[in-house]
């Protein structure tokens, strides 16, 4: 490249470097916010979060950095680029496309109402109190029905908001998914219903303690490959990761005293998160696409390691003797019980502790009300009755309170519409990763039975991890698996496990 166009390159790296620190310090805050931040410093710092988000959103809105995309995204110049740079402008340019529309102004009194939202919401939920909560979820979709004004609708107002976590995804293209697996997955549920060969589940009806539960989740942590000097495991209402850089990558679970797999398997979930982030390729490292190229792939991931593998028989056979020391005389039954028995299917409330296969029907319900809202109107008010109607057509309970009904996720609160989907999606593209998995490496289970699971992440990181947001979600499931994403994968895997389990 030509010295002036090296330069403009080295102007927009800079830039980039600049907008990856304050999120990175954002992203400090944020856990700090989530994990013990006293109640009384809750108000400023939502405006310390709100006023550094509006610096960095300016930075990446400037005219300079237009002058920048324009100047790098030139016929002749592009062209010249190496791949990353070449991808870091596509992707920097998209967003600046997007986010050049919003006034700085209202961007931050948006990321300030939202930080006090989510605080306030971790009171709400407590409290059983969606009364109190519900102003600020109408103003969250006010402001977000404004931003997707400002944008331009696409083919319906709520494919606006999928595009942001799953890129080019539609209500079209994700109805058919769903359908599909509504179809299937709906008589299995009902065939495993009528199996006279249901799992005990008895004896995980005891009180747990903590600390030991704690010791647990970070040694299976350890043995997923989870690099503690670049992360650490705390507590917060709702598990959650936050990558900050690959040498900086924080999870954290909840431990629930009469629930021994709880915290273990959100720690599992969320760690899987933190596998992705710790092992993109150094090269990224302080560019925006440092990070999981989708919310769908990350997702998968987390549901990788916590379904395919931690809920799988090989891996109870390797560890349920670590986790029967911990808590003598309380898990007195075989690996095999234990294994049948956190595999149990039936209709459940709580979306985080659903089983494999009805938690499908549970996102499902979450991109229904979500549709409703931005496509059709429905308001804040309407959401308690509308969830409860939905609980009882899919799943044949009615939540008794808001706190296990609406009030249960924390991702509205945070203005996350458009995420819920990434969860089966998720889910789909865990089972095709997990196929493709099996014939490459078809000693995989015999590793896993074993306590080898190092070799099944440095599959991962070879394949996904270490490219980041280098490629596109369908780039990646055909560059891996040869194919588009199918969601038959994930009926086969759930089919071909709960027919063992049911004996069917």
């Amino acid at each position: 490249m030509e010295n002036g166009a090296n330069g403009t390159l080295q102007t927009f790296r800079d830039r980039i470097k600049q907008i990856k620190s304050y999120e990175e310090a954002l992203g400090v805050l944020y856990w700090d916010l989530r994990t013990g931040a006293p109640k009384k410093g809750v108000e400023q710092r939502s405006e310390a979060i709100g006023v550094l988000s509006a610096e960095s959103f300016k930075l990446a809105t400037s005219a300079e950095m237009g002058e920048l995309l324009d100047a790098l995204g030139a016929a002749g110049t592009k062209e010249r680029l190496g791949d990353i740079d070449r991808r870091l402008v596509e992707e920097t340019k998209k967003d600046y496309d997007r986010n050049k529309k919003i006034p700085p102004k209202l961007y931050q009194e948006y990321v300030v109402l939202t930080s006090q939202a989510e605080s306030f919401w971790e009171e709400a939920k407590e409290n059983d109190d969606y009364a109190g909560f519900q102003p600020y979820l109408e103003k969250i979709i006010d402001y977000t029905n404004r931003f997707i004004d400002l944008w331009g609708a696409r083919a319906t107002r709520y494919d606006t908001l999928l595009d942001m976590y799953e890129p080019d995804m539609t209500t079209a293209e994700l109805d058919r998914l769903f359908g599909g697996l509504r179809e299937k997955l709906v008589p299995l549920a009902a065939a495993i219903a009528a199996s006279p060969h249901q799992p005990d589940r008895s004896f995980l009806g005891q009180t747990y303690d903590k600390d030991a539960q704690k010791k647990f989740s970070l040694f299976i942590l350890g043995q997923m490959g989870y690099d503690f000097s670049a992360g650490r495991l705390d507590e917060s209402v709702h598990p959650f990761a936050t990558g900050l850089s690959p040498g900086d990558v924080r999870i954290t679970t909840r431990y629930l005293p009469n629930d021994v797999t709880s915290a273990l398997f959100g720690t599992i979930h969320e760690g899987g998160h933190a596998l992705y982030e710790q092992n993109i390729m150094p090269e990224l490292i302080g560019t925006t696409l440092c990070t999981g190229t989708s919310m769908g792939i990350h997702e998968s991931q987390s549901r990788f390691w916590e379904n395919v593998i931690g809920r799988s028989r090989p891996f109870w056979q390797r560890y349920f003797g670590e986790l029967r020391k911990l808590f003598p005389g309380q898990l007195d039954v075989d690996a095999e019980d234990f294994y049948r028995a956190i595999n149990t299917v039936e209709p459940s409330l709580i979306r985080i502790e659903a089983d494999e296969l009805t938690y499908n029907l549970h996102i499902i319900i979450r991109y229904e009300m979500e549709k409703a809202i931005f496509n059709e109107g429905a308001k804040a008010a309407d959401l308690p009755a509308l969830w409860n109607e939905k609980y009882k057509d899919y799943l044949g309970i009615t939540p008794p309170s808001d706190k296990e009904g609406v009030l249960q996720d924390v991702h509205w609160s945070g203005g996350a519409f458009g995420y819920f989907p990434s969860y089966s999606l998720g889910n789909m593209y865990a089972a095709q990763f997990a196929d493709t998995l099996e014939k490459e490496r078809p000693e995989i289970w015999s590793e896993v039975g074993r306590g080898k699971l190092l070799p099944t992440k440095e599959w991962l990181t070879d394949r996904i991890y270490r490219y980041g947001k280098l490629e596109t979600p369908s780039e990646i499931v055909r560059r891996v698996t040869g194919k588009p994403l199918d969601p038959s994968y994930l009926v086969a895997y759930l089919e071909t496990k709960y027919m063992d389990i049911y004996k069917l």
